[in-house]
């Protein structure tokens, strides 16, 4: 299901960050991490081997796809230790057909990799293997920091093996606690997430799914499945039932009490319990449990279908570069100038064809400390002898960018603006000097 996407689509901005950072140096990417995205520094350093082979879309989103495959194999297993074997296959078939995992499985970004994370760490507890449990937390935190809000839900097996459990989870947390001290120096690069309400939970069956209607419904279902395993065994039930509540409640409240950090994507690792709990559901059925499954299955399959065509629609990420370089009909002399100079990265990904002179670039490199670029910084000046000049920028046509002043300020007027389809998207404007006008 991932691999069926993971080419259609166009890589978006958080994508290009991680090709921009894996094609730095170990040096430069060390340098990157003490700036931004320093917990990101280990999917990072696999990232930087991987695209040795390549830089495809399909290749950079490969190991997403395969993280997806690996989660689904141990969530099948864990179904079966649980619950049945019928519970196991069909948690594992809900979690294919959740638009979420179209989404994130063919997503050059860790988190089918936290997923994936998270998932062997239960089932390793239900084997108690303390050292693949303790090698799995260590990696919950390598993939993702707010992956390790799973971790309070299995306090609820700590019961008959509490010293050991809890010197594999000790063991298995320093790098979460590494990481998170660096992340929490380098807040001020998650600046950009506004503070949420309560209310957002109420969006979390949804942001769990992949789409709404499907997300309801197998909450639903979940909550059924949550009662039918806490019946069955309440330790388990419980921690089953805590992975996938308590990490929305518990990144709310750190939004509150250390800084807004509630994104939708950050509990992407919560969507194998809605599948696991939503399976156990309907495999207690007496002698319906294989037809209840597969038409769960299909029935949410046909629910989410329009999501799963969006997902891999070119413009399935809400950046169609090409998209934007194909707007640009240029002449002799047009200049260009970003918005943001961390989008150059996508334009020179895809490029294929002269592309406007690229006016303010200073080098070929991205700054060291950053996504961005060295610009020139006097706008008039790089624009002098110049007649037309393409403005680009993500956002809306509204958004107001101190590029834009600078252009007007450099004897410049708009003649005409496109935006990509879906917001935040793509915006493609043309200038030209007011005395040529």
């Amino acid at each position: 299901m991932a691999l069926s996407g993971s080419g259609s689509s166009t890589l978006n901005g958080d994508e290009l960050a991680t090709l921009s950072a894996a094609r730095r140096s170990i040096a430069g990417m060390w340098e990157l991490a003490q700036h931004i995205d320093g917990h990101f520094l280990p999917y990072y350093l696999f990232m930087h081997f991987w695209v040795k082979a390549g830089t495809a879309e399909l290749w950079l989103r490969l190991p997403s796809a395969l993280a997806i495959g690996v989660a689904a194999a141990f969530l099948v297993c864990l179904g079966r230790r649980v619950h049945s074997l019928p519970a196991g296959l069909a948690a594992a078939a809900l979690l294919c057909v959740l638009p979420s995992v179209s989404y994130y499985g063919a997503f050059a970004r860790p988190y089918a990799f936290a997923a994936a994370a998270v998932t062997i760490s239960f089932w390793a507890l239900h084997r108690s293997r303390w050292v693949s449990y303790a090698t799995a937390v260590a990696l919950v935190g390598c993939t993702h920091l707010f992956a390790v809000l799973v971790l309070p839900a299995q306090l609820a097996l700590l019961r008959g093996r509490t010293k050991t459990m809890v010197v594999a989870m000790a063991a298995g947390f320093v790098p979460a606690a590494v990481l998170g001290l660096i992340g929490y120096g380098e807040r001020h690069a998650i600046s950009w997430i506004p503070q949420r309400g309560p209310d957002v939970l109420l969006k979390f069956p949804k942001m769990a799914a992949g789409a709404e209607g499907v997300g309801l419904a197998l909450f639903a279902v979940a909550l059924a499945g949550a009662f039918v395993l806490i019946r069955r065994d309440t330790r388990w039930g419980l921690a089953v039932t805590g992975w996938l509540l308590l990490p929305p409640v518990l990144l709310l409240a750190v939004s509150h009490l250390v800084t807004p950090v509630y994104v939708d994507r950050y509990l992407f690792v919560t969507a194998p319990a809605l599948a696991l709990l939503a399976a156990i559901a309907v495999a207690e059925l007496p002698r319906l449990a294989v037809p209840a499954a597969v038409a769960l299955a299909v029935g949410a399959a046909a629910l989410a279908f329009p999501q799963h065509l969006d997902v891999r629609e070119r413009n399935g990420r809400f950046e169609d570069v090409p998209w934007a370089i194909g707007r640009m009909k240029l002449e002799a002399g047009d200049a260009i100038v970003y918005g943001q100079s961390s989008l150059r990265t996508g334009f020179d990904y895809y490029a294929t064809n002269a592309m406007p002179d690229d006016v303010l670039r200073l080098g070929d490199a991205p700054a060291a400390d950053s996504f961005g670029y060295p610009e020139r910084a006097d706008v008039s000046v790089a624009l002098r002898g110049r007649d037309r000049v393409w403005l680009v920028w993500r956002g809306a046509k509204s958004a107001d960018l101190p590029q834009h002043g600078r252009v007007r300020q450099a004897g410049f007027a708009l003649v005409r603006a496109w935006h990509s389809a879906d917001i935040p998207g793509l915006t493609v404007a043309l200038y030209t000097r007011k005395e040529r006008r």
